[in-house]
């Protein structure tokens, strides 16, 4: 005997209905919209920046139909001593000064972030409604964790571009109300390239950073209050207790190259002796992804960014609100 089934019947010549399966991804999605619907100086501050750049740069055209002038007028003299790398790096200039102020400002929005993702939702004791939804505490840590490691360089990377793109703009507008004309500009401004480098750089930045981001997430689910001082002063104390105990500064060099390395190993300055590299205007040949990829820093901070991810998460299973 079989016993029946408590489901109702399909309606006649109607195919049965499936049941639908909630997508594993789903909830990270949301979970992510919330956190830049609750925290929007992820996306207000790089924008501001970018508002004051283009303002600078408005102010720095006075002198661009000049300098367009010297670069399309220079003689066989001049070109020796201002070859077309130097040429690029001077239109560039601009351009890079811009987006690195974008950059900078999103690392700092990224470090802020970090330190209130877990911290803030315990101060203010949402950690009590969001505990209620069902979603796990993994996917709540992991949608904080990609703002700054996903988000704010895919933003940050718009946002240049655009903000290059209106430059570029603007420049020929002037350019073309003086009378000077934009030939110059269109075949000695690099932008295509410049931007490919800043995509290549972002990327390399945000896997170099991870256990940094990672370190600053562990501490905001752990720390009660002033999460910054708990970032910080642990790791001030093991470098002046190692120079005082053995009189090197290993740890503080391994924590330089934490910051600084990623450039060393994504990019380099070395012609083979050719002309010096103006880091104004980086060439696509000075790229090195192999070595990149290949290097033991990235790999060991990869694997510690996971070491303090997986600790946020217990941590996050277990903490009271403050």
């Amino acid at each position: 005997m079989t016993t029946p089934s408590n489901a109702a019947p399909a309606p006649l010549g109607s195919q049965p209905i499936a049941p639908t399966a909630l997508s594993t991804t789903r909830p990270l999605y949301w979970s992510v919209r919330r956190e830049l619907w609750e925290n929007r100086s992820i996306y207000i501050a790089p924008l501001a920046v970018a508002a004051i750049g283009i303002l600078g740069f408005l102010i720095s055209l006075i002198h661009l139909p000049r300098t367009i002038r010297e670069l399309g007028t220079t003689g066989p003299v001049h070109q020796h001593s201002m070859g077309p790398m130097n040429q690029h790096a001077t239109l560039a200039m601009p351009y890079a000064h811009v987006a690195w102020l974008i950059v900078l400002t999103a690392f700092i929005v990224g470090v802020f972030y970090s330190l209130d993702a877990l911290y803030g939702e315990r101060r203010d004791r949402s950690i009590l409604f969001w505990k209620s939804l069902p979603v796990s505490d993994l996917t709540i840590v992991l949608s904080k964790a990609s703002i700054p490691l996903v988000v704010l360089p895919l933003l940050v990377f718009a946002i240049i571009v655009i903000t290059q793109l209106f430059m570029l703009l603007l420049s020929a507008a002037v350019l073309q109300i003086s009378g000077v004309g934009t030939a110059t500009l269109w075949a000695q401004l690099p932008l295509f390239q410049m931007q490919i480098v800043w995509l290549y750089g972002l990327i390399a930045v945000a896997l170099w950073y991870a256990p940094i981001y990672g370190w600053l997430l562990l501490v905001s689910g752990w720390a009660r209050r002033t999460t910054f001082l708990w970032a910080v002063l642990p790791l001030v104390a093991i470098v002046v207790l190692e120079k005082i105990a053995f009189n090197s500064s290993h740890f503080a060099n391994l924590l330089k190259y934490r910051f600084i390395g990623w450039f060393m190993q994504a990019i380099t300055l070395d012609t083979h002796g050719g002309p010096p590299i103006d880091p104004h205007f980086l060439p696509l040949t000075q790229l090195t992804p192999g070595k990149f990829l290949s290097s033991p820093g990235l790999w060991v901070g990869l694997v510690f960014a996971s070491i303090f991810l997986a600790a946020a998460v217990r941590l996050r299973r277990y903490r009271e609100p403050i």
